[in-house]
């Protein structure tokens, strides 16, 4: 790619960013945008509709950008949890990385690969020069100067591992922080038991009953057996539509009669409602035999934290496939479908998911070769012959070049989170949060494979296999392929990341849907769906630029000024999104930072891999030989980080959890949390009915017992 390319492609991109801020500036403002712009405060009431006219409505302003900054990180915490901070927590890493990067790499890398002499560069006809005039390629071969870059390595490598600590070691006492000031949680006293064996001549529940209270007297507090309710949960959503479309008949009949017109609806207002008594009979009939649709699986309750603890690290039973356990989901993360299915079932789901997520992988490949024909003209032109005559245009070839490339692989890379999230639905977790985490880190490496290796190689280990299987091989085809492809990773940069962002804030989607139904619906919707931070696409999205930042720190620093405005507008953008617009579904408590402790390790021996390919190609040997022990202390700086953070993320500590409970041993509202405690973990399908005919019906639950 050409210079004026880049800057063809940044000038779009900055149009549509200062486009989107614009019209988002207005658009807030006007009250018919609350839903759309402020859907959480307007749910929590905390902002008010003002319908009278003020000329300051159509004015853009940058008054939420104020508000953002100033909201502090307890703010944060209290209206998004721990997982909204360890987000916003992401980008503030990420910017204290790359403002590093950018000071060596701008102002000390930058210059000694522009006045390098490897390319023969004409400065009279610099905008149509390509961009690897800046990259490490122009570097001349064997050059003292690159002993700069050899420091350089070293020296950022040292910086990313010290802030990575911090990070770690801050996130890591706001996690035991967040615990001591919690109030209880009922999953912090259940844990999910499966494969439990039936005793002859006793029942399920009786044999979970007699176990626990025989090895854990003193603790045991009650338990649920799990049924396979699917099919009832069917029947239910088929009887919610059904009260809805029968619901709405009748207001339309009284409208109707109100204004004294004839209406010939009668007909299929009494088929709807002879289908919803149906419905609501094979209800009753399937709550009925639920007692012979019991899983070997409970959720069992304890009385204390560390009671609970207690039975989840300690094995059983003598045979460890029996009495298996671990820790309960909240009650509201709980993925019900999961107990539905057998060992066997989802074994086999498995196998399906891994088959299913290669082919993902393959088929991808061949949408990015497509779009690296776009990035060079002359493979362009002898594909399509027929465009010759248009790419003579110097404008339209840089848009192609510049532009249309990261356009089309974003398109293509947005139906990827969905996708992964509903594999992973079907991998065999018991939470909803479990499937997210999961499907971020499916996305994580999808992205990383078909976005950045998939676009080095395709030029090369697509057509030399065998190279796989000579890793001696491999730091030098990443040197050879990683530089070649800077241009479009900064172009990929500006257009993925600045436009979606933008648009992150604009909510395109969610204002063309707020418009159409402000026409079309009769009534206003008493409920408002707020929606939560689609993790699962945001934060492998953050990661893959840190990727790129660090991969190009040596080989093309001047990505890293477009990273530094994308963690910029990120942390600005999301801060406010946080605030208006999005709620906290489930709480992980912070499970999601050892991913991004992970993906900056792999990041920065990639970085040290190609930097000995790097100065073995420019003729620097000893360079080579001494960047070796680099990734070396980086995987034992890993292995420390695993040891001394990773279990404070995967389970609280016996101290904190004594603590805690003997802190709470005399609160006299712990009677009320054990009480509501028993009966927590009751299946949604379960509860009581709200379509039934009679209000005795709408007050009786599906399922009277409850095993205690």
């Amino acid at each position: 790619m050409i210079l004026s390319a880049l800057l063809t492609s940044v000038g779009i991109n900055l149009g549509l960013c200062f486009l989107f801020f614009t019209l988002y500036s207005i658009l807030r403002k006007q009250p018919s945008n609350l839903r759309v712009y402020a859907p959480r405060l307007v749910a929590e009431r905390k902002l008010k509709q003002n319908t009278d006219f003020n000329l300051e409505r159509l004015l853009p302003s940058a008054g939420w950008v104020k508000r953002a900054w100033q909201q502090s990180e307890e703010d944060l915490l209290e209206k998004s949890g721990l997982d909204g901070v360890v987000f916003m927590r992401l980008f503030t890493f990420s910017l204290k990385v790359f403002s590093v990067a950018a000071i060596i790499g701008v102002f000390i890398l930058l210059p000694i690969n522009f006045l390098g002499n490897q390319l023969l560069i004409d400065f009279s006809d610099l905008p149509n020069k390509s961009l690897d005039s800046f990259s490490i390629s122009n570097v001349n071969n064997g050059s003292n100067r690159l002993w700069i870059h050899f420091c350089a390595a070293y020296v950022f490598t040292g910086a990313v591992c010290y802030l990575l600590y911090n990070e770690n070691k801050v996130i890591a006492l706001k996690r035991i922080a967040y615990f001591y000031a919690s109030q209880p949680q009922f999953h912090h006293f259940t844990i999910l038991v499966r494969g439990i064996p039936v005793q002859a001549g006793s029942s399920l529940s009786e044999s979970i009953e007699q176990f626990f209270r025989e090895y854990h007297p003193l603790t045991y507090l009650s338990h649920t057996v799990v049924r396979r309710t699917s099919k009832l949960q069917q029947l239910m959503d088929n009887a919610e539509k059904l009260y809805g479309a029968v619901d709405q008949l009748k207001s339309e009949e009284r409208s109707s009669q109100r204004l004294g017109l004839f209406s010939n609806k009668d007909r299929h207002l009494r088929t709807l409602e002879k289908k919803l008594e149906v419905t609501e009979d094979n209800m009753r009939m399937e709550q009925s035999s639920l007692h012979e649709k019991e899983v070997p699986a409970a959720f069992v309750s304890f009385k204390s934290r560390y009671g609970a603890a207690i039975a989840i690290h300690i094995q059983q039973g003598v045979n460890p496939i029996e009495w298996v356990t671990e820790q309960a989901p909240e009650p509201d993360d709980v993925y019900w479908p999961f107990f539905s299915a057998s060992y066997f079932r989802i074994w086999i789901c498995k196998l399906v998911v891994y088959v299913a997520s290669a082919v993902l992988t393959v088929l991808f490949l061949f949408f990015v070769l497509i779009v690296q024909g776009l990035t060079h003209l002359e493979q362009l032109e002898s594909y399509l012959p027929f465009l010759k005559s248009i790419l003579t245009i110097a404008f339209v070839s840089q848009v192609i070049t510049g532009y249309l490339p990261s356009l089309i692989l974003q398109l293509f890379l947005s139906f990827v989170p969905p996708i992964m999230k509903m594999l992973s639905s079907i991998q065999g977790y018991i939470s909803m949060s479990a499937i997210q985490k999961s499907a971020c880190n499916k996305v994580l490496w999808f992205t990383i494979w078909n976005i950045f290796f998939a676009n080095v190689l395709s030029g090369t280990a697509l057509t030399q296999v065998s190279v796989f299987f000579e890793p001696k091989k491999i730091p030098e085809l990443l040197a050879r392929g990683v530089p070649a492809q800077a241009s479009f990773f900064i172009s990929y940069v500006v257009t993925s990341g600045w436009t979606s962002l933008s648009s992150e804030l604009f909510q395109l989607v969610t204002l063309i849907w707020n418009f159409l139904r402000r026409i079309f619906a009769k009534e206003e919707a008493d409920d408002l769906i707020i929606s939560s931070v689609p993790y699962e696409s945001e934060i492998p999205r953050i990661l893959f630029f840190v990727l790129l930042g660090i991969t190009y720190f040596i080989l093309a620093p001047l990505i890293l000024p477009f990273l530094l405005v994308y963690f910029c507008m990120g942390y600005l953008i999301y801060r406010n999104q946080l605030l208006n617009v999005y709620a906290p579904k489930h709480e992980t408590n912070g499970k999601f930072w050892p991913i991004v402790h992970n993906s900056t390790i792999f990041s920065l021996v990639l970085m040290h891999i190609i930097a000995i390919g790097i100065f073995g190609l420019k003729d620097l040997p000893l360079a080579s030989s001494l960047i070796i022990p680099l990734p070396i202390l980086t995987l034992l700086f890993n292995e420390y980080c695993r040891k001394r953070f990773l279990p404070i993320f995967q389970a609280y500590a016996a101290e904190c959890l004594i603590k805690k409970d003997r802190e709470e041993q005399n609160d006299p509202r712990m009677t009320e949390f054990l009480d509501k405690l028993i009966v927590a973990y009751q299946d949604p399908a379960l509860k009581p009915s709200q379509y039934s005919r009679n209000t005795d019906s709408q007050t009786s639950p599906l399922l009277q017992s409850t095993e205690i």
